[in-house]
């Protein structure tokens, strides 16, 4: 099916282009301040779920993530999760362990309907850039947000350890990462060491060649590819699109 829609949709003709490659990331909105250590169960049932899903890559948040930049002992900890799915579990030993579940295929017509119902509102706004600057992507997060939210408050969606399941007792403080000047100047210095020893002429010729994609109608990606690879930085390459596109401030068009 996958491939059918890209060759419909998009013209695909490679077959690279037609396959269906995803990385995951576990939901960091999930994760909560309260009971801290419950997002480590958070964590390993969404890693599963992506894993079961054929997913490609994936990235697991560490536990803290609800109040700071991880620890690298939570870190690790994310990183161990990952492992013993791949190594204890068995979920990995089959490409498709889910293959043939009713259920599973139920929820996964379902899915497939609505996206295709929202891509047909996507395209009736003039595509995704069309529907940014009508705000109307924003509004779909912003009324998905406030739906979740007063489910929350209203106790129809039970979290744990947040409306449902509390503690009575202080929970007990937990150290956490933090970035001093010392660690803001190392990474200032590696810029500037990355600056000093890459080739100036070819940064700038990758920026411009990226910068005239920008402007007209090309894919930008093959370009941004090459800037980076040119060693052109992040910061650079979001400043070029933001003096080309501008920059997204709520209820103004872009």
């Amino acid at each position: 099916m996958w491939a059918t829609i890209m060759e419909e949709r998009f013209g695909a003709e490679n077959p690279k282009s037609k396959q269906l490659k995803f990385h995951t990331q576990t939901g960091g909105s999930t994760l909560t301040a309260q009971q801290i250590e419950n997002n480590v169960v958070r964590v390993s049932y969404q890693a599963l779920a992506a894993v079961l899903g054929g997913t490609q890559s994936l990235h697991t948040n560490g536990k803290d993530e609800a109040l700071a930049l991880p620890t690298e002992e939570s870190v690790r900890t994310a990183l161990r999760t990952q492992q013993i799915l791949a190594h204890e579990s068995g979920a990995a030993d089959t490409i498709d362990p889910l293959a043939g579940s009713y259920y599973v295929e139920s929820l996964t017509d379902d899915i497939e309907a609505e996206a295709f119902e929202i891509l047909d509102d996507v395209d009736e706004r003039g595509g995704m850039r069309g529907a940014i600057e009508d705000q109307w992507v924003q509004r779909q997060i912003q009324e998905v947000a406030f739906e979740r939210q007063e489910e929350i408050e209203e106790g129809e969606r039970i979290i744990v350890g947040v409306n449902e399941f509390e503690v009575e007792d202080a929970e007990p403080e937990m150290e956490l990462e933090s970035v001093d000047e010392e660690d803001e100047q190392r990474q200032i210095d590696r810029l500037d060491d990355l600056r000093e020893a890459r080739d100036d002429d070819a940064v700038e010729a990758a920026l411009d060649d990226l910068r005239d994609a920008a402007e007209g109608d090309e894919n930008v990606m093959p370009y941004i590819v090459d800037a980076v690879k040119a060693k052109a930085t992040v910061g650079e390459v979001c400043n070029l699109f933001r003096d080309v596109f501008g920059e997204y401030q709520q209820g103004v068009s872009v």
